[in-house]
């Protein structure tokens, strides 16, 4: 639906001169849209709405409208302008608390004043929120940032933890079959993965296989195999003998790969020289490693409530399965000073991170914040971010974050798009605090490519795909793009990935 042309229409009438759609409910073959007025309407009013979504609907829609009169208070604006401070500029909200939130409102709009006590502050972020407010609720609106003094009071220590050592974990190999004739007896999880290794074995079920050719015309293999912890992806150069029993291995296989774990452009990549059939224990169930506990209260980042807008999906039939709509998932995504995750002497840092998670099928909380970095950002991250070193002015420090995020991932399976770039960054810094971010992962690159033909599997070709607009390289909005994808996976595919 085309909303700024819709409301251009709407607001044509005078009674409806400042209307702002707040909500699309859908029952049956009839949708009802719902339209706030700050002004007296009259039945011509109505008439004129009516009139104007009838257009606007598909064929074999029918079209309610019902319009109420809302005149805005200052405390629904001022909770409003908190909640959109921290989940869009949550470094800034670091520094602002409700008495510092003033709002005028009544009919026709308004204003307010946000005091923060943050050493600077954007003129962007008071245009940004205007627009915002504006979106929400009827009138026009202006408002600025001011910068206060306040007493932060005294700084308390934190708590000191020993850094935690991860102990690797295996699993016997069952129902081997060779093929190249590794013969591994076990494998290490692929969750334990995170360090350079040479004759490691790993074992699991084949989500995508693709064989190609290199520049000499030798023939090589993309696998990507999970085995319940994690998954990666992995290149084989095939031999002569062995060929045509590898382009055998199928979807659905379970494999053995034995080969280095090995730092490429500072990333690790794993090359399989060996290729074996083999597979998990029967109902195999992961061994789970002791970890520092959930902490009992959030500290610099507090989750708030979320609403999935889904008036672009209005007209498709959401149908999802019980074992989707049972379990919680938290998807996340990160932005980084670069792509170093896997060698802790060149370690690169997060200063960004957003979540949201899925519970009853839904989206239900965010969780969103900048990262204190204490390194300058190089023009090349400030360009594919958009995140500058003002941004990052002080927002919470990584230990701080992560134990939130640990609190508010907790329980839950977690789901990424690339899922083990962003994750051996998070289980690097949960680590150094004793939190063990050990859950289940879904990749939704690995869904995409178990269910779509597209010519790549990048985040915005997916979201293309479905018709998801965002805002790209910005952590909360890739997550919240890569949930509605992975719920668009599980509806297609009609159950969880494997």
């Amino acid at each position: 639906m085309k909303s700024v042309e819709y409301l251009r229409e709407i607001r044509e009438s005078g009674g409806l001169k400042n209307a702002v759609l707040v909500k699309i409910e859908a029952a049956g073959d009839e949708i009802t849209f719902r339209l706030h007025t700050d002004s007296t309407y009259t039945d011509a009013d109505v008439e004129h709405a009516r009139a104007v979504t009838a257009r606007y609907m598909p064929a074999g829609y029918r079209a309610e409208v019902k319009i109420m009169k809302s005149v805005p208070n200052a405390d629904t604006v001022r909770t409003f302008l908190l909640d959109k401070l921290k989940t869009m500029y949550p470094a800034a909200a670091a520094f602002v608390s409700p008495e510092d939130v003033s709002v005028q409102a009544g009919k026709g709009g308004g204003s307010f004043t946000i005091g923060s006590a943050a050493d600077r502050v954007s003129d962007e972020i008071a245009d940004v929120l205007c627009r915002e407010t504006a979106r929400n609720f009827c009138g026009s609106w202006t408002g600025e940032l001011l910068s206060v003094k306040k007493d932060l009071g005294d700084i308390v220590p934190a708590e000191t933890v020993e850094e935690y050592v991860m102990q690797a974990r295996f699993f016997p190999v069952t129902e081997y079959v060779a093929i190249d004739g590794a013969s591994p007896k076990e494998a290490l999880y692929l969750a334990d993965l995170n360090s350079e290794a040479k004759g490691i074995a790993v074992c699991g079920m084949v989500n995508y296989v693709e064989e190609r050719v290199t520049k000499a015309g030798k023939p090589f293999f993309l696998f990507t195999v999970s085995d319940g912890t994690s998954q990666i992806r992995a290149s084989y150069f095939s031999r002569k003998s062995t060929l045509e029993k590898v382009r055998s291995v199928k979807q659905g296989d379970s494999i053995c790969l034995t080969g280095d774990n090995e730092l490429y452009n500072g990333t690790l990549s794993f090359r399989a020289k060996d290729v074996d059939f083999g597979r998990p224990p029967q109902n195999f169930v992961p061994v789970m490693r002791p970890s520092r506990p959930v902490p009992a209260q959030y500290k610099a980042v507090f989750p708030v409530s979320a609403v999935e807008y889904v008036q672009a999906e209005l007209f498709s039939d959401e149908q999802y399965p019980a074992a989707f709509e049972n379990t919680e998932f938290v998807v996340f995504d990160l932005e980084t000073t670069g792509l170093s995750n896997s060698n802790p002497d060149h370690m690169d840092r997060i200063i960004e991170i957003g979540a949201v998670k899925l519970s009853g099928g839904k989206i239900t909380e965010k969780f969103s914040s900048f990262v204190a970095c204490p390194v300058k950002l190089s023009e090349e991250i400030i360009g594919i971010t958009g995140i500058t070193d003002d941004m990052l002015r002080g927002a919470p420090d990584i230990k701080d974050v992560v134990a939130d995020f640990y609190k508010f991932a907790y329980g839950s399976i977690l789901v990424g798009h690339n899922v083990q770039f962003d994750w051996k960054f998070i289980r690097y810094y949960g680590e150094k605090e004793g939190f063990l971010f050990d859950q289940r992962q879904y990749d939704t690159i690995a869904f995409a490519q178990e269910l779509l033909r597209l010519s790549n599997y990048k985040l915005n070709t997916v979201a293309d795909h479905f018709g998801f607009t965002f805002n790209h390289h910005r952590a909360y909005d890739d997550a919240f793009v890569t949930a509605k994808i992975f719920k668009e996976l599980v509806r297609i595919k009609g159950g969880l990935p494997r």
